[in-house]
């Protein structure tokens, strides 16, 4: 029982840490995802989910004013990634990756998928295609 008990706090504290990150909702249009700048006006890093796309965009502000979009999907198993505050983690196999989307450590041997960004007056664009 203490066992189930330790295991239930361990779930809900990993939970608790990827449920402070609030998540954008936003549609898609001809494969583009359109984002307001001012949302970065409180933080560097956004969690994107838009409609119809199965994960989540992970979506970065850099110190240079550009932008960084990459697909929260593990490129092991498939499985969403959550954002660890110094990069992401699968939390099926444990694959964990950089803020850049580079493999730390495997299973996964992959990259994350990386979307071209572009600024167009006061909107970021991500292009999914």
């Amino acid at each position: 029982m203490c066992l189930a008990v330790g295991a239930g706090l361990v779930a809900a504290s990993a939970l608790s840490s990827c449920a402070t990150l609030p998540v954008y909702k936003t549609a898609m249009a001809n494969n583009k995802v359109t984002i307001p700048v001012s949302l970065f006006a409180q933080s560097d890093f956004q969690v994107i989910q838009p409609k119809d796309l199965f994960y989540n965009i992970g979506l970065r502000k850099e110190k240079d004013g550009t932008y960084t979009a990459l697909l929260l999907r593990c490129t092991h198993a498939d499985n969403q990634l959550i954002s660890t505050g110094n990069g992401f983690k699968c939390n099926l196999h444990g694959s964990t990756f950089d803020k850049e989307g580079q493999v730390i450590q495997g299973p996964a041997e992959h990259s994350l998928k990386k979307y071209q960004t572009e600024i167009i007056a006061d909107q970021i664009i991500i292009h999914l295609s």
